[in-house]
């Protein structure tokens, strides 16, 4: 990942966020504070883009749900955090996918979202603010 990130500065970042977005494993947090300590871009910058590639992801699995919920209802599947996701979106709705950026449990908010085809814009600003804080605060406590 260092090599990427050494070749590749904030396009690797954006990269490393999308990826860490979707279903599989990354970490980008780690790439951030790399390239913040780095000093080579500003930090709002790189937070920002952070946010784009991390949002992005996140919309990527939430239409990998909504396509896959015209042939798998939510009945017919159990994942191993699909019961506890669908739950906090029963219950909260969108403003439940703040949460999106927490490891796993993240993931399969913006899936589950997409599954109950929750409305797209408002999951996209809510996403969108959680991703953000996230990357906000990390870039805080390097100051």
């Amino acid at each position: 990942m260092e090599e990427l990130v050494i070749e590749y500065g904030a396009l690797g970042l954006f990269i490393s966020a999308f990826i860490s977005s979707t279903l599989a494993p990354g970490g980008s947090e780690a790439v951030l504070t790399y390239l913040i300590i780095e000093g080579e871009d500003p930090t709002i910058y790189l937070v920002m883009l952070a946010t784009l590639g991390n949002t992005l992801g996140a919309i990527t699995t939430f239409y990998i749900g909504y396509f896959a919920s015209t042939k798998y209802p939510p009945r017919n599947i159990d994942p191993m955090h699909f019961d506890k996701a669908n739950g906090l979106i029963q219950r909260y709705g969108s403003v439940a996918l703040m949460l999106s950026w927490l490891p796993v449990i993240g993931d399969v908010l913006c899936l589950v979202a997409g599954w109950l085809r929750i409305n797209f814009l408002t999951s996209l600003c809510f996403i969108t603010l959680g991703k953000f804080a996230r990357y906000f605060i990390i870039s805080l406590l390097l100051d």
